[in-house]
């Protein structure tokens, strides 16, 4: 069985501490004590440790070895237009599951009156959610939550290869990836709001130089598209 994984906030002189939440839980329900040994990362590398003091909201690790860290094979960043919260929840959730390295949630022409001034005070609920997913997954690094933003500003976003999500005709994404794919790529999927994109969006990112790409003749809903659209570039990145 594998063992837990815990986010840190720094490592000093070979010595950890864990608090709040995650601590209570480590200490109270898993009843943790001294001896026991658990990983830990302080979002730059993980580490095997063991725990030398667990009480109440505070629990010190002490540093036995490094652990080997997978490298991504790309890195993805998701430019997301803000939907129902409970759903873009679940999306982050998932995204980071799959290795996505940064989200950035955008208001679309489209997009639900008041889910932007929302989403800007939501912004420790998403990185806590971000956080739980990573150490569920094992991963070494957190993905960044970036503030929600209006689309436009953000169509400049810095990457190697920009793919616009299209409901309309489009090719096929995976036919559009590079046959040279370096795992230092950096790859931007921009995904719309539950009303589509409107004409001007679309001819905002063509002049941007966003490509605009498909998944299928079906219309997904917009957290599906994310993920479906993640895990494509993950998998296709490891060929």
């Amino acid at each position: 069985m594998a063992r837990r994984r815990f986010f840190v906030e720094a490592i000093r002189e070979g010595f950890a501490e864990l608090r709040g939440e995650d601590a209570r839980h480590l200490a109270r329900v898993l009843r943790a004590e001294p001896g026991q040994k658990y990983e830990i990362s302080d979002n730059r590398a993980a580490y095997l440790a063991e725990i030398v003091e667990a009480r109440g909201e505070r629990v010190v690790f002490r540093v036995l070895e490094p652990l080997p860290a997978a490298v991504p094979p790309v890195h993805v960043t998701l430019l997301s237009a803000l939907i129902k919260f409970d759903r873009f929840e679940w999306m982050i959730e998932k995204a980071t599951e799959l290795g996505v390295e940064r989200i950035l949630p955008v208001e679309a022409a489209r997009t639900e009156k008041g889910l932007l001034a929302a989403a800007r005070k939501r912004s420790e609920r998403w990185a806590r959610i971000a956080r739980e997913a990573s150490q569920q997954s094992r991963r070494v690094h957190i993905p960044e939550i970036l503030p929600a933003d209006r689309l436009e500003p953000n169509l400049s976003v810095a990457a190697d290869y920009r793919y616009f999500l299209e409901e309309s005709e489009a090719a096929p994404l995976i036919a559009m990836l590079p046959p040279y794919r370096a795992s230092t790529a950096q790859v931007a999927v921009l995904i719309g709001p539950e009303g589509g994109w409107t004409d001007g969006e679309r001819a905002l990112a063509a002049a941007a130089r966003w490509q605009a790409v498909s998944l299928g003749p079906t219309v997904l809903r917009a957290e599906t598209a994310a993920l479906a659209a993640i895990a494509v570039l993950a998998n296709v990145w490891l060929l």
